[in-house]
């Protein structure tokens, strides 16, 4: 049965992402990785359920979600971006297949970082970040999502790439196959990849085509 919750706090993470801290039900555990169905305890839409990710460490007092704002939409998260302090949430049981098993590279697209966000803090708090690599796309890069403090992990390798923004001084282009070859040496190692639908298609077909192990790409079926 879904449990209400009520903001704690909002703010802005980037132009269209957005950051909401919770209440922590007494009791409530999930896995760095994990997401759970989210509704806005209101009237109308409290059947409307959405996945997001927790981003908070999981032994923390309370839960966090960042969230894309379509305000073109007219759905859940055009809502999520008038939330306030003191709306409340539904929320249901942790699920997800998102597991951190070793060193290796994260490949992220967009909002699709938010998996990554809880693992990569929780292994920065016990210092293990050593090994790990974050390549993520954007279009721009007011679109990147939590930079400083990603760049700010220590032990943590990241290669930020902008696919719509001719003057930046990133990484440039899709992450493809080219992109792969050229950026990525060990296709032995553990690959992280979230995003939209068909960039996780396209990355895990590349990255198996390059020569990583099927059981080593881990991604949200």
């Amino acid at each position: 049965m879904p449990t209400p919750i009520a903001i704690t706090k909002t703010e802005a993470v980037t132009h269209d992402v957005v950051r909401l801290t919770v209440e922590k039900p007494d009791g409530y555990r999930f896995t760095p990785g994990q997401a759970t169905d989210v509704a806005l305890d209101r009237n109308g839409w409290r059947e409307e359920t959405r996945p997001f990710t927790f981003t908070a460490l999981a032994d923390a007092d309370h839960l966090q979600f960042v969230i894309k704002v379509y305000d073109d939409h007219g759905g859940v998260t055009q809502q999520i971006g008038g939330l306030r302090e003191g709306d409340r949430l539904l929320i249901d049981e942790p699920w997800g297949a998102i597991k951190y098993t070793g060193p290796g590279t994260f490949i992220a697209g967009g909002a699709g970082v938010t998996p990554f966000i809880a693992i990569l803090r929780d292994l920065a708090a016990k210092g293990d970040l050593a090994g790990n690599r974050l390549i993520f796309s954007n279009k721009t890069e007011r679109d990147i999502i939590m930079r400083e403090e990603f760049e700010a992990m220590e032990g943590l390798d990241c290669l930020f790439t902008v696919t719509d923004q001719p003057d930046s001084a990133l990484a440039r282009g899709l992450v493809d196959r080219d992109f792969l070859k050229k950026h990525v040496t060990d296709f032995g190692q553990s690959f992280y990849v979230c995003g939209p639908p068909k960039m996780v298609e396209s990355v895990s077909a590349d990255l198996e085509a390059l020569g990583a192990q099927p059981d080593s790409v881990v991604f949200e079926d």
